[in-house]
């Protein structure tokens, strides 16, 4: 038996949504895999003859996202944890303590297995897992329409891992808010385009805070708590699980309401002669002590 062709190419020559749409149409089961494109130093002519661009050839995979009979089913990025306890976590499901307790005792559990030992100890619902996961897979293919020249594969009957949780999502509203979102997000690219900015709070920050009655989210706190003129954008996405249009979204929001600034980053303290750095000190973002500042602001 013949295998099925295999649809192939890059970004540049079909949109996300586009892409989309052709899977949804043709009712496709399988996995997209989208990669970074690494120039090859040659040039390609288009079809008409004339126009050129560079040649991408396959690098590092970056996501891959699956369907099944043209439904969504799950996605994940190559650079953030998929894990469910740190799904859970980032939909404000599990506090920081129980996140770091479940991974420390649970790393290599399933997720369908962690999933019944969270609902059977009371620690979160199976709605509560079906919206986290859902809400997790829909910002990663919404920040996918931000893409724009990756290589992609869509490998025929490829599904996810059968221990993972993957929750069917019909296209078609998917596809229509990604096209709602995309003068959104061309905003915040141009607001915010350098993500290697820190950030910093504005004199009397407890001040500021308390005019806007500090209506935050789950999310925006957390990237609050990583705030000290040292940590950048990107670290903090990083540490905080979020999506590249995730971060800048909250940052946008929080420097129109100015509660922090933009800043260059502050050099690291250089370490004290005959000690080095822990590898966690050196290579992922710090809580600073304003979080005894935020615990005063919560309380006004």
């Amino acid at each position: 038996m013949a295998r099925p062709r295999q649809l192939k190419g890059t970004l540049q020559d079909l949109h996300t949504t586009q892409l989309l749409h052709l899977i949804n149409l043709a009712k496709k089961t399988g996995t997209l895999h989208i990669y970074e494109g690494v120039p090859t130093g040659r040039e390609i002519i288009l079809g008409d003859g004339e126009t050129k661009r560079p040649e991408l050839q396959i690098g590092a995979e970056r996501a891959r996202v699956a369907f099944r009979e043209g439904k969504l089913i799950h996605a994940r990025l190559t650079s953030q944890s998929d894990h469910l306890a740190t799904v859970l976590h980032r939909a404000g499901k599990l506090n920081d303590e129980q996140h770091r307790i479940i991974l420390s005792k649970a790393a290599h559990a399933s997720d369908k297995a962690l999933a019944l030992l969270l609902i059977n100890a009371n620690y979160v619902s199976q709605a509560d897992i079906i919206q986290s996961v859902q809400r997790y897979t829909l910002e990663i293919i919404y920040d996918l329409a931000n893409w724009t020249q990756e290589p992609f594969v869509f490998e025929e009957g490829e599904q996810p891992p059968p221990d993972k949780i993957t929750v069917p999502i019909d296209l078609e509203n998917v596809i229509i808010e990604m096209i709602r979102r995309t003068s959104r997000d061309k905003m915040l690219l141009e607001a915010l385009p350098n993500l290697d900015f820190a950030l910093r709070f504005p004199e009397s920050p407890a001040e500021k805070f308390a005019k806007v009655k500090v209506q935050l989210s789950v999310e925006e706190w957390r990237v609050v708590s990583f705030i000290n003129g040292r940590n950048t954008i990107r670290q903090i996405a990083k540490a905080c699980n979020m999506t590249e249009m995730g971060i800048r979204q909250i940052v946008y929001g929080l420097l129109s309401a100015g509660l922090v600034e933009l800043v260059k980053p502050i050099a690291p303290e250089a370490p004290k002669s005959g000690r080095r750095p822990s590898q966690a000190t050196s290579n992922m973002p710090q809580r600073p002590v304003i979080n005894k500042l935020i615990d005063r602001i919560r309380n006004l």
